[in-house]
């Protein structure tokens, strides 16, 4: 390791015969006080001593006239000394407004909706089922969303769930807006451009929301019920899983840097992958390779979702929409085996419960983060 030595005073290195000749002459100097000090000065106090010792004055008091025109900035004192802290104004009173601290539902819930204490979030509609709990988070990041009756065809919805990072602004965002552009996309380009309609969408409100200048992101796994056919998409680790007479299957596929052809397009576009505690990140940040926002990112975390469609059949009972709070701790065949007895029943079908339920082996089985969970029984559109 090379030192720089500066000729500078304040990095110079002190001279030995400085400190020699400086002891010297402080020897001399008490030495000789010793022998001519009086004993009405032998305390320090007396005002004769050469060695008294001054006691700083308390401060006083400054009108507050001479305090509105001061600088702090501009003043000679330290920043701990007591004149600068006289002069300092005492900062203005914040005022906080209210935040709506909504799970990304309309802002009217639907019948049936009630919101706990802003941990845990439930609706029941129309062939749906949703119930969100908070994790470890100060605040919950899930959000969801669900529009049922499209041109007012009760055979027509949309539902999506929104799983935020970096704060919920992005969950909150897409909650509002994706259905809305993905739908208006449809109208336009018919069933022929289903798909390009709904990429359209995802990636017009990726533009608007980073209009916004809002930081974070978000996943998304969306099902759209048209005509008939269920149109799957996602862009993220939000999953979708359908039930074929009680047998699971995955409609989508997690976008994390650990899948080899996300991981190869991340890396040609120069960003590079590593693992930190077992999770591939991007840029040493992010677990996942495609979302809404993200802006910091975004020349590798792109919003294009990829999609699925299936014509709905008598034997899809179930459709499960989650984020990844349920599915890295639970399987996709424990999913559909603990929700058919709680969704198929003819008598009093409890697909909430179900949704609890699910939610509640993610939590024992470790789960820290946020779990949103939608049931969709998927014959009540066909």
């Amino acid at each position: 390791m090379s030192v720089v030595v500066s000729n500078s005073p304040v990095f110079s290195s002190p001279s030995s015969s400085f400190f020699r000749n400086n002891i010297e002459t402080l020897a001399v100097t008490l030495s000789h006080l010793k022998s001519t000090q009086s004993p009405t000065a032998s305390s320090p106090l007396s005002p004769f001593s050469p060695l008294r010792v001054r006691l700083q004055k308390p401060p006083v008091s400054i009108p507050s006239s001479s305090l509105a025109s001061t600088s702090v900035s501009g003043s000679r004192f330290g920043a701990g000394s007591p004149q600068a802290l006289l002069k300092r104004k005492r900062p203005a009173r914040l005022d906080i407004p209210a935040v709506d601290m909504g799970l990304g539902a309309p802002e009217t819930p639907a019948a049936g909706g009630r919101i706990l204490e802003e941990v845990e979030m439930e609706r029941e509609g129309y062939g749906y089922s949703v119930y969100s709990k908070r994790g470890r988070r100060a605040a919950m990041e899930d959000r969801f969303s669900a529009t049922v009756g499209v041109q007012g065809d009760s055979k027509q919805a949309l539902f999506g769930i929104f799983d935020g990072h970096g704060g919920a602004k992005a969950a909150q965002f897409a909650s509002q807006n994706l259905d809305k552009n993905i739908l208006k996309e449809v109208s336009k380009m018919g069933e022929r451009g289903i798909e390009d309609a709904v990429k359209c969408g995802y990636l017009k409100t990726d533009s608007e929301f980073l209009k916004e200048d809002i930081h974070g992101g978000s996943c998304c796994v969306t099902a759209l019920i048209r005509e008939g056919n269920l149109v799957v998409s996602n862009a993220g680790d939000c999953c979708a899983v359908i039930s074929n007479q009680g047998i699971a299957e995955a409609l989508t596929s997690d976008h994390r840097p650990s899948r080899e052809d996300e991981k190869d397009r991340v890396l040609s576009k120069g960003a590079y992958v590593d693992k930190i505690h077992g999770v591939w990140r991007i840029q040493g940040s992010l677990a996942v390779s495609r979302g809404i926002g993200d802006r910091q990112l975004k020349q590798w975390v792109i919003a294009e979702p990829e999609t699925k469609i299936c014509r709905i059949k008598p034997e899809h009972e179930l459709l499960i929409l989650a984020s990844d709070g349920l599915w890295d701790k639970v399987s996709n065949q424990e999913a559909v085996d603990v929700a058919r007895p709680f969704c198929l029943g003819i008598d009093n079908p409890e697909p909430l419960s179900a949704c609890k339920r699910l939610a509640d082996l993610a939590v024992s089985r470790g789960s820290c983060d946020d779990i949103s969970i939608m049931l969709i029984r998927l014959r009540h559109f066909i």
